[in-house]
Order: C-alpha cells, then structure tokens, then sequence
C-alpha cells in the first residue's frame, strides 16, 4: 500500500471507527508497547508544578479590534519545562498575532499537561463560552507514547474542530511531531515511532481539513533539527522541548495563525508555485506535508467542487516566517471568561 492510500485508510478508519492497527500489525503493536513503558520510565516523572499560564492580554496600546486566541493541546501546547511566562507557546503566539497582526490580543491557555486526543473535548467545552477568533491545537504526542490507536486519535480530534468550526471559530492544528529522535527511545521503539507518528500527522491533516480546520506540519521541527541540536533544542528531559524549541515550534505556526485572522498581505494569499505551494489531492499534500515541516494545508474548490475523483481539494502552502518578535508576558489575566473588553490603554 502507497503512503498516499494508507493515508486515505487512516482518515476512513477514524471517520467510520476502524481500528487502524493492521497499519503497524499487531506483533509491532506489541513490542511498541513494552518500549513506550521504558521510555517513559526513562524520560521520568513529570514536574509537579505546572508551566507557567500566558493567559492575559498582549499588544498593549496597539488598535482594535482585539483578537481572541485560545490555545489547546498537550504539554507541548501549555509550555512544559520553561520557567517564564515569555517562553511558553501561548505567549509566543500571542506576542507574534499582536505584533504583525498590529491588533491586541487576549489570550486563553486551556491546554493541559499529559493531554491526548481523547481530552481536547473537556478544552473545548472550556474554550467555546470564549467566542473565540482562533484556536491553535497541539495535540498527539502523548498519543503515540502511550500506543493510543491513530484512529482513535484522529476521529478525537475531529470532533473538537468540528465543535469549534461550527461555532465559527478558525482552528490550526499542528500535527503530531516526530517522535522518532526522542533520546530515550531505542531502536525498535524510534523506528516505531517514528512511522507512528508519521501516519498519525497524516491522518491528523487529513480529519482536521474535513472538518473545515487547517494543518501546519510541526514534524522534523521536533525532528531532525533537534537531533542536531539537543542541547539547545531538548529540555532536561530530553523529551519536552527547551524554550528554544518552543520558539522554533511557534515560527511554523505563527504564519498559519495570521492566515486564520486574515491579518496577511494580500501577495500571500495567492499560491507561489516557485515556492511549491500548488492545489493537490488531500491524500497526496499530507503525505507531502508530513515530510516538509512547517507545509500548511486549508481546503479549497476547484470548478466550484470542494471535491476530485481521489478526494479533498487543499491548498499547500509554505508561508514566509515572520522575523522574531520580542515576546512579551500577559497584561493582566481575565478572571471571568465572558468579560472580554480590551484593557485599558
């Protein structure tokens, strides 16, 4: 089976309740399983204290009207392992939106340490009295570590952009990163998990754009780069990444979240084909994505249709990094989710 039609199968088994398995067999599931527990063994307990909340206001002095933000996800969302508010993802987020966007920004940092798929709804259920303008999720690692079946994991996450989709919020989601240079993990298990979460990112891309949301492919951000640099890319643990891994996290990211806003010059909206950005079947862009970190996919017509004989028309996309803002800590924090003037100026 092609990479392409084992993307087509994850998205089906996820959207009808297949079990997905078969994709690594149930004997690798197996050995997946002992080495996630050794991992995870090797990687520690986690901290008892939590990240620090960005939750507040950001762009103070700059013009209406504010944009609401909320972040959702894992601990790569809340932040896990830095010690300052200004490294944490919500933050960096929040201070980019406000910076080129030239908005205030009011942000929500719902995402919980530990989370998997299956707990984005008790986040959004959080996240939907907000009315929020965008939501960026991070979600899947925790998935993989603990063998979560990726269709499981994909049909979760579906029906948390669904939810916010229909109550008109704009979704990013960074698709599940890929595990397989983690340090703690050995051969089977980084083999394993590296095509683990692989096929998770694509059946994530594949279930968000169905659902109205779009997709930016964090994969060898968490990859790769890190392997050259685990010093300064890894936290301690040398799972979580360090607030310079957050920050390059949150560069892939920021573009996308702008896109959402509709806060982006207008010469970037139209596809650059010498960048490689085209209109493609579903299938084929998020096996595509998945191996171009950083790739962001939204779905599209062509002729009027929203589909083609193999499926899903998307835009790929490779939008230009911002320049690095300085990030700032949040104004204030908003006691009561419904009172969402701007602050003072």
């Amino acid at each position: 089976m092609g990479k392409a039609a084992a993307a087509r199968k994850l998205a089906s088994a996820a959207a009808y309740g297949g079990g997905g398995l078969t994709m690594l067999g149930g004997a690798l599931y197996g050995v997946l399983t002992a080495e996630a527990k050794l991992a995870r063994k090797a990687i520690g307990p986690l901290r008892d204290d939590p990240p620090p909340d960005p939750s507040g206001w950001y762009g103070r002095g700059r013009p209406g009207p504010a944009a609401k933000l909320v972040v959702l996800g894992d601990s790569s969302a809340a932040g896990y392992g830095v010690d300052r508010v200004e490294e944490t993802p919500g933050a960096l987020l929040a201070s980019g939106v406000a910076e080129h966007a030239d908005r205030r920004v009011y942000l929500r940092d719902l995402a919980v340490v530990g989370a998997k798929s299956s707990d984005l709804a008790g986040q959004v259920d959080k996240a939907l009295p907000l009315e929020p303008d965008v939501a960026v999720i991070l979600v899947g690692g925790n998935d993989v570590t603990h063998t979560v079946l990726p269709s499981a994991s994909v049909r979760h996450l579906q029906e948390a952009v669904r939810r916010l989709r229909t109550a008109g919020v704009e979704v990013v989601v960074g698709t599940c990163p890929d595990l397989g240079t983690i340090k703690p993990m050995a051969p089977p298990l980084k083999q394993l998990a590296r095509a683990w979460s692989r096929r998770l990112a694509a059946g994530q891309t594949i279930g968000v754009i169905e659902e109205g949301g779009r997709t930016v492919s964090i994969g060898s951000i968490l990859g790769p780069e890190f392997a050259a640099a685990p010093a300064l890319l890894f936290g301690p643990d040398q799972f979580h990444p360090s607030a310079e891994g957050y920050r390059a996290a949150v560069g892939v990211l920021l573009p996308s979240a702008l896109a959402a806003l509709g806060a982006v010059p207008d010469d970037e909206e139209r596809l650059e084909v010498m960048r490689g950005e085209a209109i493609m079947p579903i299938s084929q862009a998020a096996i595509r994505a998945v191996n171009n970190p950083g790739t962001e996919l939204d779905g599209t017509e062509v002729g009027g249709n929203r589909l083609g004989v193999r499926g899903r028309w998307v835009e790929l996309r490779h939008r230009r990094r911002r320049a690095q803002s300085t990030t700032e800590g949040p104004e204030q924090a908003e006691a009561d989710a419904g009172e969402l003037e701007p602050a003072p100026r």
